[in-house]
């Protein structure tokens, strides 16, 4: 068996020019485009025939989007966790929430006494008054007797969790934000 290439007696190849020097056939070319364009022709109207099809003979109707829907009963809800439709304006008023609750009056437990006061006033009576310490008399024997410091703040930097930064940036004595309310 012979490696050669067989090549019509006219047309010689010649190594030295490079290229090749046959041109390409035109009307096969011409032949694969013309069928490769009505091939694509009859494939986007046979999808858009059939899409036309699907949406007269099964409307979807109205977009799911349980995050974002006003009235409950319209649709079910997926089970937890869902996303959130606006979580920036649900964490703001998270806490706007949490803010009116640690700077107000308010009941705990009505029934048990127990009221809830802003957290400035608790820390005023906590300094005015002092924490609550163990009379000498139940200290165990032998113990000397140690006497609290008053309590401080050290290092009051922006420490306010995870709102800290709707609040804006905390004043020099350390008391809320820098900005006037």
């Amino acid at each position: 068996m012979s490696m050669a290439t067989k090549h019509s007696q006219t047309e010689a190849p010649d190594a030295s020019a490079g290229y090749e020097r046959r041109d390409a056939k035109i009307g096969p070319l011409l032949q694969f485009g013309l069928l490769l364009a009505v091939v694509l022709i009859v494939t986007l109207v046979g999808m858009r025939w059939t899409l036309h099809y699907f949406m007269r003979t099964s409307p979807l109707g109205p977009p799911a989007a349980p995050a974002a829907v006003v009235n409950p009963d319209e649709r079910e809800l997926p089970p937890s966790p869902r996303l959130q439709a606006q979580p920036h304006l649900e964490l703001k008023d998270y806490c706007q929430a949490q803010e009116d609750e640690v700077s107000s009056y308010g009941w705990v437990d009505q029934s048990s006494g127990i009221v809830r006061i802003p957290v400035s006033r608790a820390m005023d009576l906590l300094l005015a008054r002092g924490l609550p310490v163990r009379p000498t008399s139940e200290a165990p024997a032998g113990e000397a007797q140690v006497v609290p410091a008053p309590p401080t703040v050290e290092g009051s930097a922006d420490v306010r969790g995870p709102c800290a930064y709707l609040a804006g940036p905390m004043s020099s004595q350390g008391e809320g934000p820098a900005a006037a309310r």
